[in-house]
């Protein structure tokens, strides 16, 4: 039997993945659950099941986490503390996000068989942060780029870099994409405003994640290991807010979405999400895909029970579908003033979000009416991002003069004098154009997408660092002007408040 250690059974991910392992005999499954009411509520259905243990307990203490590290054969990481419950509390975000990541990569270091257990860990398309038209179309390797005030992504930044240079012999980070489950129909949050409306997502649903996570345990070729992919549900789960907008409300017969939202709610940039070139290379490995965004309706009309059918018998007379937009109005006005509404931002002038977001008060003034708002049409077209190198080498051809060209288009240098040819993992030495010295593999660089740690945690600096890295300026100019008026944004946590020390 293969012994699984999973995290955040009790979340979205976390229970889909525990369902698909239980509905096989071939797992002996470990749990750790937060010693909470809701919590307790949540596992309680499985507690009889022969081949789940579970033991209460915090994953940022590291002796819960080496308690059920012991024998565990491999471990499906999917605890996170998510937005937007880690706008509002940065610190836990990165304690949880990053410290559970370091104690899971001790525990299974402090094994006897350490070099034979498999680590799953599941990060986010956060990461890469806005990736609005043109540039929608992404792939692994593209520019890490969290988001301003998204210190969600900053700690998955973090975590997914201790997993990358752990040095385990199997790892795999698996970004994760935007979840399609009954939770998400109940998100009653200021973030569905920081959604652009033509902000786009390669969605999937809680049950093809299950599976993929499930399948994760099988046996796998030594190709799967040591890697980063995206996940996507694949060409029917991709579509624009605004598509996921009108859909919802035409399924209550309002076809006249000026009813219940308006443009100048949403923000215009800022956000993060991107459709996939390369999402199919996951499920060639795992073959998940089962599902695709109609079930998101079918979530969502199920979750409205008695409502849906006042709601269409009222749309079809007069006046009708402005008393149902009016209803819905009024929800969404509590959140849009929220301390994380946008609207809060504009009525007090919060420019610290207003920039980011809007660019400025007069930018968001010139917003046009939903009907006069000009969406962006051309969604088949992909712009691929140049990462620097020459990518249609072998991996086992890679040189040091491939490595020096990356780091000049990064806007820095190689320090490092000499590598192994074809050597992805061994660590060497950099400089980022700020003067920023550090170690970093080929592997995180180059298909992680990641640079110079000290810029990720100081700041969001991203126009000065656009200036200096051809790189970066392929994700930042696109969606900027290059006079346009940007301050650097502080981070108030870093992964250096949690663990200090290096692992």
């Amino acid at each position: 039997m293969t012994k699984v250690f999973l995290t955040g059974s009790t979340g979205t991910m976390g229970q889909a993945t525990l369902k698909a392992l239980l509905k096989a005999d071939s797992f002996e499954i470990i749990v750790l659950v937060r010693d909470t009411k809701k919590d307790r509520k949540i596992i309680k259905p499985y507690i009889k099941e022969k081949n789940l243990q579970v033991y209460y307990g915090d994953l940022t203490n590291y002796n819960d986490v080496l308690k059920c590290m012991v024998g565990a054969d491999i471990v499906l990481h999917c605890a996170a503390l998510v937005s937007p419950a880690a706008d509002y509390c940065p610190e836990a975000a990165m304690n949880i996000n990053y410290g559970s990541t370091i104690n899971i990569i001790k525990a299974i270091k402090a094994q006897p068989d350490w070099e034979e257990i498999r680590l799953v860990y599941i990060g986010t398309v956060a990461k890469t942060g806005d990736r609005m038209p043109p540039i929608h179309w992404g792939r692994v390797g593209d520019p890490i780029k969290p988001s301003i005030h998204d210190y969600y992504a900053v700690s998955k930044v973090a975590a997914e870099r201790a997993v990358i240079e752990s040095g385990l012999k199997y790892w795999v980070s698996l970004r994760q994409t935007g979840i399609i489950s009954e939770k998400m129909t109940e998100i009653k949050a200021p973030i569905i405003f920081h959604n652009c409306l033509d902000n786009v997502l390669e969605y999937i649903t809680e049950k093809d994640s299950g599976v993929l996570m499930r399948n994760c345990c099988n046996d796998l070729p030594d190709d799967f290991w040591r890697h980063i992919y995206n996940i996507g549900g694949g060409p029917g789960c991709r579509m624009s807010s605004y598509e996921m907008f009108k859909g919802l409300f035409e399924s209550l017969g309002i076809n006249n979405l000026e009813n219940v939202i308006s443009s100048k709610w949403f923000a215009i940039r800022n956000f993060h999400g991107q459709y996939y070139l390369d999402s199919d290379k996951l499920n060639d490995y795992l073959n998940f895909r089962s599902q695709n965004k109609q079930y998101f309706y079918k979530l969502y009309l199920k979750k409205l029970r008695l409502f849906l059918p006042i709601a269409r018998t009222l749309t079809r007379v007069p006046g009708g579908e402005k008393l149902i937009g009016k209803i819905i109005k009024k929800q969404f006005k509590k959140l849009l003033l929220d301390e994380r509404g946008t609207l809060n931002w504009i009525v007090n002038d919060k420019k610290e979000f207003i920039e980011p977001f809007f660019i400025s008060i007069e930018k968001w003034d010139e917003i046009p009416l939903l009907y006069k708002f000009k969406h962006f049409t051309d969604w088949d077209k992909a712009i691929w991002i140049d990462h620097g190198y020459d990518e249609s080498k072998k991996e086992s051809e890679l040189s040091i003069e491939d490595l020096e060209g990356a780091a000049e288009f990064r806007g820095g240098r190689l320090l490092s004098n000499s590598m192994e040819k074809g050597d992805w993992q061994t660590k060497l030495e950099w400089k980022c154009a700020f003067g920023h010295k550090f170690t970093a593999s080929p592997r995180l660089i180059l298909e992680g997408g990641h640079w110079c740690p000290v810029c990720e945690r100081k700041s969001w600096n991203y126009h000065e660092i656009a200036k200096r890295s051809p790189f970066f300026a392929q994700v930042w100019y696109s969606l900027h002007d290059r006079d346009e008026p940007l301050r650097e944004y502080p981070k108030k946590v870093s992964e250096l408040d949690v663990f200090p020390a290096s692992l």
